[in-house]
């Protein structure tokens, strides 16, 4: 098993058209591109962490008065995304990205 992801890995080491794919995925390392990975990453959690009881109350006030059964549907489900708080899912890819961007290649 361990030779076969060994030759996998190779593989994958030389492939230019693997390493295309990754260069284009990867954010440019400007001021759009870091820029981007913090408002997509850190300032949902910032507002998350911030406002998180206010967002609470707000949901389920909506959830109490909303007259479509799909609309409570959604604010429900939004009330319990911002119960279980900050992402710390969303905070690690964003710090693993700023590191990819910001390292020396």
């Amino acid at each position: 098993m361990k030779e076969k992801i060994k030759e996998i890995q190779i593989r994958m080491d030389n492939d230019p058209k693997l390493k295309e794919a990754v260069e284009k995925i990867k954010p440019k390392r400007n001021l759009w591109g870091i820029t981007g990975i913090i408002l997509f990453f850190f300032v949902p959690e910032i507002v998350t962490y911030i406002w998180n009881a206010e967002l609470i109350s707000w949901a389920h006030e909506h959830t109490l008065t909303e007259p479509l059964e799909i609309q409570r549907w959604l604010y429900t489900q939004l009330e319990k995304m911002f119960i279980s708080g900050v992402s710390w899912l969303n905070i690690s890819l964003g710090v693993g990205l700023l590191v990819w961007v910001l390292r020396s290649k």
